[in-house]
C-alpha cells in the first residue's frame, strides 16, 4: 500500500505545524511552500478547504490512506460518543501510534517499521499489522531477539514523553494501553469537527 514518503518539511509548512516532529527547516520557514507562500494577502479558504485541510492533517500525522481513514470514520459514526473525538481515540490506538507514543519509535513511520519487521509484540504475540486495534489494558512490547536494536535504544535513550493513558518499564521494554484517551489527553491540533463536517456532506 503506498505511503507518503515525500519531504516532509513541505507538508509541515502546507498545514503550519511541524506534524512530524521538531524540525529545523520547519522553524527556519514556517510558512506556505510554493512561490507566494510568504505574501501575506493570500485569498481567505472556503469553508470546504479549511475542512480538507483538517482532514489531510489528520492523514499526514498518523500515516493513514484515504480509504482507511474513511472506514474509520464509519466505525466512529456508528460507535458510542461523539464522532470526532472517537475517530482521533482510533488513531491513537492503532498499534504503531502507540509504540511512538511509549518511546520505541522516534516517529510514527519508524514505529509502523518496527511493527511491519515483526520487533513488536501484544499480550506475548508477534504483530505485525501497524493498523492493529489496541484495547485498554494490552500489553505492548519488544521482542526478545530486538530488545537490543541501537533504532530502538536510541529512541527509548531519547524519550521524554509520558502520556497518562500509558504505561512504560524501560528496563522490561513493556507497557501497557491502559485506557483509550479522552480528548483533552490527545495533543495532536487537530479540529476533529471539521472533518466531521466533511464527511457529513
Amino acid at each position: 500500500m503506498a505511503r507518503y514518503t515525500g519531504p516532509k518539511t513541505k507538508i509541515a509548512r502546507k498545514f503550519g505545524q511541524a506534524i512530524y516532529g521538531d524540525d529545523k527547516a520547519f522553524e527556519k520557514r514556517n510558512y506556505p511552500p510554493g512561490q507566494h507562500g510568504i505574501n501575506k494577502r493570500r485569498g481567505k479558504k472556503s469553508e470546504y478547504a479549511i475542512q480538507l485541510m483538517e482532514k489531510q492533517k489528520a492523514k499526514y500525522t498518523y500515516g493513514i490512506l484515504e480509504r482507511q481513514f474513511r472506514n474509520m470514520f464509519k466505525r466512529a459514526t456508528s460507535a458510542q460518543g461523539i464522532t470526532g473525538e472517537v475517530l482521533l481515540q482510533l488513531c491513537e490506538s492503532r498499534l504503531d501510534n502507540v509504540v511512538f507514543r511509549m518511546g520505541i519509535a522516534p516517529t510514527r513511520s519508524a514505529a509502523r517499521q518496527l511493527v511491519s519487521h515483526r520487533h513488536i509484540t501484544v499480550n506475548g504475540e508477534k504483530v505485525n499489522i501497524p493498523s492493529y486495534q489496541l484495547k485498554a489494558g494490552d500489553v505492548v512490547a519488544v521482542r526478545e531477539k530486538s530488545k537490543s536494536l541501537d533504532a530502538i535504544q536510541s529512541s527509548l535513550a531519547n524519550s521524554s514523553s509520558v502520556y497518562e493513558w500509558i504505561t512504560w518499564n524501560n528496563d522490561t521494554m513493556q507497557g501497557t494501553y491502559v485506557s483509550v484517551p479522552a480528548r483533552i489527553q490527545i495533543p495532536e491540533q487537530i479540529n476533529e469537527q471539521f472533518i466531521v463536517e466533511l464527511y457529513s456532506k
